[in-house]
């Protein structure tokens, strides 16, 4: 009786988490309390930075967007999906590693992006910059508004 209890409440959870599953809010890696960091899905000042709001085709935008990151020196794409990118950048002098992070929403029409130092305090600005000349490559290709 109780093995049998026991199945049942694991076929419930499995259940559940499988309808959890099924159309999931994709979200980016909050940011931590230090400044070397910006997402457009930040809710402060300090970290907040703009979605990419796609002008005409999404698809076509985010081939474009995975373009331009994979263009750009010391940045390698370690994961990506149809949807949505992993890559890190490797800075010249002292080889430290930033994050970006980047995902397609389609529905909305906007690329959701983040950028983020793993060590440190301060980056000078750094990801802020980067995620603007990306929007700023973007735009001259005519796929963002």
């Amino acid at each position: 009786m109780i093995k049998l209890k026991a199945l049942l409440l694991i076929s419930i959870i499995t259940s559940m988490s499988v309808q959890a599953d099924i159309s999931p809010k994709k979200k980016l890696p909050p940011c931590k309390d230090t400044p070397n960091c910006v997402s457009s899905q930040a809710f402060d000042k300090l970290h907040y930075i703009p979605p990419f709001k796609i002008s005409g085709d999404a698809m076509r935008a985010w081939r474009e967007f995975r373009n331009v990151v994979k263009t750009h020196n010391r940045i390698v794409i370690t994961h990506e999906t149809e949807s949505s990118l992993h890559a890190e950048a490797t800075s010249l002098v002292l080889s430290f590693v930033d994050d970006i992070d980047a995902f397609l929403d389609a529905e909305t029409g906007v690329i959701h992006i983040r950028s983020a130092s793993r060590l440190g305090h301060s980056d000078f600005g750094v990801n802020r910059k980067r995620i603007e000349a990306f929007r700023l490559q973007l735009r001259k290709m005519h796929v963002l508004a």
